[in-house]
């Protein structure tokens, strides 16, 4: 026998709209879980801890960035969020701790848009890191590991982007982290000249020059390797040298001791 009757219409309607209602009610926090609010609520809050961060509000732009990367972590909002934590650490000169919040932005997110920006973003913080440094002892006599580290980044990014708006000022970067390069190889090679280490001191210089060309040392360079020639009694060398120099570079104030060394190796040839 069946049990199960039909109920009066009305009476099933309301029955239905009943038990229907915990499902379609509007209720908030279902609502807040949609998608689109989803998206929106993770940009409210990427906008409010932007405006701390605006306002170098470095404290709370951090707290409230993390925020957002804690809950909006499928969101656009939670990588921009990131990318502005390494530009707050930057903002306050924590290179350091820059360059390692740009670096993992590469390393978690290798095809977002935003990796030119990051990858110039740490050209900047190795570069102002090592212009930091002016202040401490002369970069000659400490290890150079952030100097060679800013005149790689640089070089690949220009590499990478060679049309880049920021190209101009990069090349200037590197014109400097080379020049301070070469200035490393050039007082390393001079402390094995003063010492008779002559082979040890054309390696050096050598390396200088192929290594690190448009340094702007190169008639320094050129000199002191004829000078290191001329102690070696490599004559030939030294004056093939020192030619190409007065030829290359004629306005250099080290034509001055290039034709000096010239004038000493006709003064022995003569002899």
């Amino acid at each position: 026998m069946r049990i199960f009757r039909t109920l009066p219409c009305a009476l099933t309607v309301g029955v239905l709209a009943t038990l229907a209602a915990p499902l379609t009610g509007c209720d908030k926090d279902s609502h807040a879980n949609t998608p689109l609010d989803y998206s929106e609520n993770a940009k409210r809050d990427y906008d409010a801890a932007m405006q701390a961060f605006d306002d170098k509000n470095w404290e709370g732009a951090n707290q409230m960035m993390n925020e957002v990367r804690r809950k909006y972590g499928y969101s656009r909002y939670a990588r921009l969020a990131e990318l502005r934590l390494a530009d707050a650490n930057y903002s306050q000169e924590k290179f350091a701790e820059a360059t390692a919040g740009y670096k993992s932005f590469l390393h978690d997110y290798p095809n977002d848009p935003e990796i030119p920006f990051a990858r110039y973003q740490i050209t900047r913080t190795q570069y102002d890191a090592v212009s930091q440094s002016f202040l401490l002892p002369a970069l000659e006599e400490r290890d150079l590991a952030s100097v060679n580290d800013a005149h790689a980044s640089i070089r690949a990014f220009l590499s990478d982007y060679p049309n880049s708006d920021h190209a101009p000022e990069l090349i200037y970067m590197q014109s400097v982290v080379t020049g301070l390069l070469a200035r490393h190889e050039l007082y390393v090679a001079r402390f094995y000249l003063e010492r008779g280490n002559f082979k040890a001191a054309v390696v050096r210089i050598q390396y200088a020059l192929h290594s690190f060309t448009a340094s702007g040392l190169e008639p320094e360079a050129m000199v002191l390797l004829a000078e290191v020639y001329m102690k070696q009694k490599e004559r030939q060398k030294a004056r093939e040298l020192l030619e190409h120099l007065l030829t290359q570079y004629p306005s250099s104030p080290f034509v001055v001791p290039a034709r000096r060394f010239l004038g000493e190796l006709g003064e022995f040839e003569k002899g």
